[in-house]
């Protein structure tokens, strides 16, 4: 078993930080591009390239990829998700 993550933390942090800091600074209209790229950004490097870095002296393979078809949905699914509950609250 890989990394595993509740499904509707990363999302939700996502969308509620832009939200919290870009309205205190009156630019609520850039939450929902922030808040995408921060869940897809947050995902891809903390379950990717954090585990990587972690376990690659254990790895023993000449040739490393990061992704996969988890990773993938996680990534994909984490921005949609915190892109439309941003819009929800814009």
């Amino acid at each position: 078993m890989g990394i595993v993550v509740p499904a509707l933390m990363p999302p939700l942090t996502a969308a509620m930080s832009p939200l919290l800091l870009l309205s205190a600074l009156s630019l609520a209209e850039l939450a929902p591009a922030a808040s995408y790229v921060g869940a897809v950004l947050g995902t891809l490097v903390g379950a990717d390239l954090v585990n990587l870095v972690k376990n690659f002296d254990k790895l023993q393979a000449p040739l490393v990829s990061i992704g996969g078809a988890g990773t993938f949905d996680g990534i994909y699914l984490s921005g949609i998700t915190a892109l439309l509950l941003t819009l929800l609250f814009v």
